[in-house]
């Protein structure tokens, strides 16, 4: 039986991904600019398509990403969080500073 922690996709894997998803939009942002720039100057030109295209890459990489990870997300549940390590141990750790935690522990 799968414990609540086991997730279907390794964490750096989702973390890479992430990375990546920005890297993608930035590099679509840029190309975007670029191609707007090429065509207000120099409209049908090698350089305005050839920044079309890579717009059109990014755009394509940033879109099969970002689908990616939305399905690999589990059904209605929002950003996956990690245990606190207070909770491994048995409790929060002020708790054990104060004269009933110290009682409880004995």
């Amino acid at each position: 039986m799968a414990s609540e922690s086991d997730h279907p996709m390794p964490q750096r894997v989702v973390r890479q991904l992430r990375r990546m998803r920005a890297f993608y939009a930035v590099a679509a942002f840029g190309w975007a600019a670029l191609a707007a720039w090429e065509g207000w100057i120099q409209p049908g030109s090698r350089p305005m398509w050839l920044s079309v295209l890579f717009l059109v890459v990014f755009t394509g990489l940033l879109t099969m990403t970002s689908r990616w990870l939305q399905g690999r997300r589990p059904a209605g549940a929002g950003e996956v969080r990690t245990m606190s390590p207070a909770r491994h141990t048995g409790g929060a750790p002020w708790f054990r500073t104060t004269a009933a935690g110290r009682a409880a522990e004995r």
